[in-house]
């Protein structure tokens, strides 16, 4: 018979346990849906270094997260925050948030600018800048995305979580560390 209404004081306690619970079958998807809730959490955090000379965008190495949505129409909340340098003082660097191989929210694509999501200019090879963005995708699918950084050097190396110097003797070289996370929000 169902349990209609629970009296206060009415159940002793450890007379309903886990197994209990467990037997009846998870709680349904479709009681914890709604427009704007969370379903699912993704992150990881880079802590080492990572650099790359190349003149084309490359994946930062450790710095990528897949999730798989639950529904076509859910969206993606991609949060991220990178530290950058450069070797080379007085050159920027460029990184573009990727879903796979398609690059999204792009930069604005005037005559003679490069999309991508920020260029610094560093003054200095012993300083990093730290930058975040938050973005709202919408993958329309429910096969496993993955998100991922990619950055490349204006010219000469750009670094990932250290100043381009690396010198702990010096006063302003450091390190630091990156992070993407991703959110499933229902629609």
């Amino acid at each position: 018979m169902p349990l209609t209404k629970i009296q206060s004081l009415g159940i002793t306690d450890g007379t309903i346990v886990n197994a209990d619970i467990n037997a009846s079958a998870a709680i349904a998807g479709t009681k914890l849906s709604g427009a704007g809730k969370v379903l699912q959490v993704v992150s990881t955090h880079k802590n080492d270094d990572f650099t790359s000379a190349s003149g084309s965008f490359v994946d930062v190495t450790g710095l990528s997260v897949s999730i798989t949505p639950s529904s076509a129409s859910s969206k993606i909340y991609v949060t991220f925050s990178i530290t950058l340098g450069t070797i080379t003082g007085s050159v920027g660097c460029h990184s573009r948030l990727m879903r796979g191989s398609t690059e999204i929210a792009p930069a604005r694509t005037d005559a003679n600018y490069e999309s991508s999501w920020h260029t610094f200019s560093f003054n200095d090879n012993n300083i990093t800048t730290q930058k975040s963005f938050q973005f709202l995708d919408s993958p329309s699918t429910t096969s496993a995305t993955t998100y991922k950084l990619q950055v490349k050097p204006q010219s000469g190396t750009v670094t990932v979580n250290r100043s381009g110097s690396d010198n702990a003797s010096q006063t302003y070289s450091h390190k630091s560390s990156s992070s993407i996370t991703v959110m499933e929000i229902a629609a």
